[in-house]
């Protein structure tokens, strides 16, 4: 069974920087994708920003040029970086991970970690 796991969220500032991290374990074979998604109270989850090995690096566009991902795929891990934070990116953070493992491919998912901007 695949699971992720988050790590790194809580409370920070305006203006602030937290880092995520999230590690994928289990039998996995391929990791063709891995992201971060939020949801605030009330709202959707959207996506924040994915990497993958065909389509490269995406992000939202409130989060361009504060926040970046990257991987490492020896560890099957991936970060956040987020820089410059703000009241509204306060939210639940899930990762995503889009995996070939021994029983299927497709999305798994974190527990998801909180992250709180305020003063």
């Amino acid at each position: 069974q695949v699971q992720l796991v988050e790590s790194g969220g809580g409370l920070v500032q305006p203006g602030g920087s937290l880092r995520l991290s999230c590690v994928a374990s289990g039998i996995i074979y391929n990791v063709y994708a891995m992201g971060w998604y939020r949801q605030a109270p009330g709202k959707q989850r959207e996506m924040v920003a994915t990497n993958s090995n065909g389509a490269g690096t995406k992000y939202q566009d409130s989060v361009k040029g504060r926040f970046t991902i990257s991987r490492d795929n020896a560890k099957n891990t991936v970060y956040l970086q987020m820089n410059s934070l703000k009241p509204e990116d306060t939210a639940v953070y899930y990762c995503d991970g889009y995996i070939r493992s021994n029983q299927r491919t497709g999305d798994y998912w974190g527990q998801g970690t909180q992250v709180t901007v305020s003063s």
